[in-house]
């Protein structure tokens, strides 16, 4: 029972900043405002990883590798201390490509819950001041889609297609990539 309870609190510390910096790295590629709540949160939460690690870690152009790098990082050490304490043999390597696919499915995941929640406050409240900062992240996803899938009587149907989209490739297309390399 320890054991579950440690790994159930790894898994949710280092998946909370995990996502946290996954969400930093791509408000800043999509160029989303942080003159919000939740890009304040977002920078009040991790700038105590961010700063120092700009320091070492340049961005480039529109990449911001340090945060990049910090998602990675969380998701190695992950990794190791659940290795660790299920007391399988150390493999840094096998670490690393589970950090690489966690991170990548951080990244489904802000997407499909960006996506999701503007979904919602489209249909509850689109005047809210969260709701430009949803399309803003989302845009990336959903613009391509809505060149291809045109809004029929006034109903965008991209935001479905995305969200079934968005699931097959965390579903089954990630954990699939993952298995065949690893």
């Amino acid at each position: 029972m320890l054991h579950n309870m440690t790994t159930f609190l790894l898994n949710a510390a280092f998946g909370i900043l995990t996502f946290l910096l996954v969400l930093r790295f791509l408000m800043q590629w999509t160029r989303t405002s942080f003159q919000n709540p939740l890009g304040q949160m977002t920078m009040a939460l991790t700038d105590f990883m961010v700063k120092p690690a700009r320091k070492i870690i340049r961005p480039v152009r529109q990449w911001d590798l340090s945060t990049l790098l910090l998602a990675l990082l969380m998701q190695i050490v992950l990794f190791a201390l659940l290795t660790l304490l299920a007391g399988a043999p150390v493999s840094p390597v096998f670490w690393v490509w589970q950090a690489v696919f966690g991170v990548l499915g951080q990244m489904v995941d802000v997407f499909f819950y960006a996506i999701l929640l503007m979904a919602i406050l489209s249909w509850v409240n689109p005047y809210s001041p969260i709701y430009g900062v949803l399309n803003q992240l989302s845009s990336p996803i959903l613009d391509p889609l809505r060149r291809v899938l045109p809004a029929i009587q006034g109903f965008d149907f991209s935001a479905l297609v995305a969200l079934l989209l968005l699931q097959m490739i965390s579903r089954i297309v990630l954990p699939g990539l993952a298995v065949s390399i690893l």
